[in-house]
């Protein structure tokens, strides 16, 4: 499997190698105002770049209990990521303009489906300007499926890479606690407070906290893997990456969280799909306040 970052540089080398095995796919987003993402892309996208919505494309139907970003339906998002010209040999590369907030969220499910070769640009949509390289205007034209894309054939639903749990193995886990819930959002969120994104503020007994914009440096890049190491470390307090598990609001910014380790080289970590927003759906379970 590919680095789980790559620089504009390293990028821009490999574009110009003439590769159609590789797709970019800019995964820009606001909460706060759902179409600010798609109209970012149209004003400038890294060239060839297709645009991913969050809402429609990398979550699936929200029913009112299984939190606000929910799985996508995994072979409706293949078949999306197959009408793009992603096949089994491409090379995916994501991007987003908020610190890869959005792009670990398309890492994160590439390889839920079973797909390795998957990268995001660090430093994201920012880090390809401040390389003085050029963006395009409007959206990119969607391929024509019915020709070969590609060497690598088809892109076909493996096994899955990734750990997940859902709401019953946490509740479990309550009562026999053996594995760290990390929670990747604020700390005041975390603590119960300032709550504006769910109707229950605070968390999952027995949680800790991991800001997801931790795993950045001030400049918007990853911070090296040695410091993300010991960092998480601390975090972990003896746990072993593998018994831990990954939630935040609603399984988004986990994924940067996620990112972050496989940067460091802790992999095994669990994500809790649902994260928070399912979690406080059920008034049966229970919630924490407080640091």
């Amino acid at each position: 499997m590919p680095n789980p970052l790559i620089s504009a540089t390293e990028l821009d080398a490999l574009l110009s190698q003439g590769s159609h095995d590789v797709v970019l796919f800019d995964c820009s987003f606001d909460l706060a105002d759902p179409a600010a993402g798609r109209e970012a892309y149209h004003q400038g996208h890294l060239p060839g770049a297709y645009y991913l919505h969050l809402d429609n494309e990398l979550s699936g139907p929200k029913t009112g209990f299984n939190g606000r970003h929910p799985l996508p339906d995994a072979e409706l998002f293949a078949a999306r990521l197959r009408a793009l010209g992603v096949n089994d040999g491409s090379l995916v590369v994501a991007y987003d303009a908020q610190g890869g907030m959005f792009a670990a969220r398309l890492w994160w499910l590439m390889r839920w489906i079973g797909h390795g070769a998957v990268t995001v640009l660090d430093g994201g949509k920012n880090a390809w300007v401040a390389a003085g390289l050029p963006l395009e205007r409007g959206a990119t034209p969607e391929p024509d499926t019915d020709t070969d894309n590609g060497t690598g054939g088809d892109l076909s639903r493996k096994a899955s890479l990734v750990p997940t749990v859902d709401a019953e193995a946490l509740l479990a886990n309550l009562a026999s606690p053996s594995r760290l819930v990390v929670d990747a959002r604020a700390a005041d969120r975390f603590r119960g407070e300032n709550e504006t994104l769910d109707p229950v503020g605070g968390h999952i007994p027995g949680a800790v906290n991991r800001f997801f914009k931790d795993n950045l440096a001030p400049d918007g890049y990853f911070k090296p893997a040695e410091t993300l190491r010991a960092e998480f470390g601390q975090v972990f307090a003896g746990k072993a990456p593998a018994d831990t598990v990954m939630q935040c609001g609603s399984g988004v910014t986990a994924c940067h969280n996620l990112l972050a380790m496989e940067v460091a080289g802790l992999t095994g970590a669990a994500l809790y799909p649902g994260s928070w927003s399912e979690w406080c759906a059920d008034p049966k379970r229970p919630v924490a306040t407080g640091a």
